[in-house]
């Protein structure tokens, strides 16, 4: 698979951002000052602990559009800025595949 091909299945997949939990996207210290301004409007406090707010089952900070074809996008709002966790969940590595494997089919079900 191409570096291109291999991007638009990402795209077309977003598992990843997906979950029911609350305390899904953890944001350590560095992650917020990236976020910068717009910190306290995507993360939130947990106890003592921040983390990336949740919206309708996904990071809110992911975004749905149409591609070309017409099928379904996902695509992160703050991808330069994304938090450490988020970074270190290399497309394609085994941690995805097993991403891929536990909810795959929950952004088609999240989306309607």
């Amino acid at each position: 698979m191409s570096a291109t091909e291999d991007s638009a299945a990402c795209l077309r997949c977003g598992v990843c951002c997906f979950s029911r939990l609350e305390t899904y996207v953890r944001v350590e210290g560095e992650d917020w000052a990236r976020l910068g301004e717009e910190a306290e409007r995507l993360a939130q406090f947990v106890g003592n602990r921040a983390y990336l707010r949740m919206h309708e089952g996904h990071c809110a900070a992911l975004a749905e559009r149409r591609a070309e074809d017409g099928a379904r996008e996902w695509f992160c709002t703050i991808y330069e800025r994304r938090p450490r966790v988020c970074r270190d969940l290399a497309r394609g590595s085994p941690e995805c595949a097993a991403e891929r494997e536990l909810k795959g089919a929950r952004p088609q079900a999240a989306a309607g």
